[in-house]
């Protein structure tokens, strides 16, 4: 048996450096420096243990939409808790909280996309998509159409499948294994970085003809998804070009091949609708992904919303067994979150307020590509991010170890603001509730730090412009 730490219990740095297994943990760097502990929200607003306020331009991990600290949330998760903190979900049982959540959800998705299940988070969203493709092929006669395709620098999630379909740059490491048969990348929609000779409508023809080269290789008949977020998020902030993700869902119409739309960060706001792939593209996909702004945070759900046509041909005879859930699916607490988080989008209009605000952030993060460093910013609406490179011209990056998206992250933090380094990125994806004042403190401070990091770059011989 381990010895007790000497460690006092009311010290959280340092029993979280003791204890923690942190997601994502660089183990070097968490051993040297612990965690920030946070332990106050309001608003866009972050407090750390030692009282030092940061803005949250992050918004979490991408989800805290309507903003922290807002107690008709924390009410309305107390009074379900005293009326029904738990009931199974399983088979025929539901509560009145699911039931009303789920009707809510059908009324917001465009199109048919009108049966509801609910899982945990993002991860098992899209995994149960994933999965749902073989059921809906299986039940249709095409047991061996269960091919799933994705793109490259996706991110769909953590579990063993979901990261398996996704392929982020930095994700695959090779202590862990992945699944591979069966499972097809296509080449990211990463306009900034498209081949020189080609224009924008060049560079979508090329990928269309990619998958329907893939198609034709594999065969269609052992095809059965694709999986797409509508701007890839963690994967970069990746803008598709014009007309890529219509095209798309046009080739997996034409080959009977289910569009899974992962809008687990675009749905709720991001960009201004409740969900984006109809209102901001124009596709009516098969199957939609959604967490994060659900709840904005309060509390862990995720949902899988489908089509009737799906549906329908899985429920056919009436004798089959859709086995797979979670314990807390449909949590009545947290359907109970995420009709109230709902209830205050709609009440103050966050989704036209990320709509004006986001259009205004997109125009004065833009202002930042005079900055010798920033080779490109991209995005929209409340999803935006800025490329550090070391030359314009020729978009070449810095060396890896020159880490200058955490070290603008960084001094940024020093300076009352959170953005999120990713690669060569600084990501940001503000609550809703975000003000144009707001705005420009964003990004006055994210100019300051960038400029800072560039002088100490070459100042230690790094060539810059």
């Amino acid at each position: 048996m381990n010895a007790p730490l000497n460690l006092p219990n009311d010290n959280p740095f340092e029993l979280d450096r003791a204890h923690a297994v942190h997601p994502w943990v660089n183990f070097g760097a968490f051993e040297a420096a612990g965690s920030l502990v946070m332990v106050k929200g309001q608003g866009c607003q972050l407090w750390d243990a030692s009282g030092r306020e940061y803005f949250d331009a992050i918004g979490g991990m991408w989800c805290t939409n309507i903003g922290l600290g807002r107690a008709e949330m924390a009410q309305a998760m107390a009074d379900q808790a005293m009326q029904l903190a738990y009931t199974n979900y399983f088979c025929d049982v539901t509560s009145d909280t699911a039931a009303r959540l789920a009707g809510k959800l059908a009324s917001l998705a465009p199109g048919d996309l009108n049966r509801v299940f609910f899982t945990t988070g993002g991860s098992t969203a899209v995994e149960t998509a994933v999965r749902t493709v073989a059921f809906y092929h299986h039940c249709k006669g095409n047991p061996q159409k269960t091919g799933i395709v994705a793109r490259e620098n996706s991110y769909h999630g953590s579990t063993y499948l979901t990261q398996s379909v996704g392929k982020r740059n930095g994700d695959r490491v090779d202590e862990f294994r992945y699944q591979s048969e069966g499972i097809y990348h296509l080449s990211s929609p990463y306009l900034y970085r498209r081949p020189d000779h080609m224009t924008e409508a060049q560079f979508c023809d090329h990928l269309i003809a990619e998958f329907e080269a893939l198609i034709a290789r594999e065969g269609a008949d052992r095809i059965g998804g694709f999986i797409a977020e509508p701007i890839q998020a963690s994967g970069g902030i990746i803008v598709p070009p014009e007309g890529y993700l219509k095209r798309m869902w046009e080739v997996c119409q034409r080959h009977d091949i289910l569009f899974i739309a992962d809008e687990v960060v675009t749905s709720f706001g991001r960009l201004g609708h409740w969900f984006s792939s109809w209102d901001e593209f124009g596709v009516m996909p098969d199957m939609v992904a959604t967490a994060k702004g659900l709840t904005s945070g309060y509390v862990p759900l995720g949902a899988m919303v489908m089509s009737d046509r799906i549906w329908n041909v899985m429920a056919e005879g009436g004798h089959r067994w859709f086995t797979t859930g979670f314990t807390y699916s449909g949590h009545p607490v947290s359907c109970a979150a995420a009709l109230k988080n709902i209830e205050i989008m709609e009440r103050e209009d966050l989704l036209g307020n990320a709509a004006r605000v986001g259009t205004y952030f997109e125009a004065r993060l833009a202002g930042l590509s005079d900055l010798p460093l920033v080779g490109d910013v991209r995005g929209r609406k409340l999803m935006m991010c800025v490329e550090s490179v070391a030359n314009k011209a020729t978009k070449a990056l810095l060396p890896d170890e020159a880490n200058e998206s955490k070290r603008i992250s960084d001094y940024a933090e020093s300076l009352g603001l959170m953005v999120r380094p990713l690669g060569h990125l600084n990501v940001m994806s503000p609550a809703l509730t975000i003000t144009e004042g707001q705005v420009d403190f964003v990004v006055d401070t994210l100019r300051k730090a960038i400029a800072k990091v560039t002088d100490d770059l070459v100042r230690e011989g790094y060539r810059i412009g």
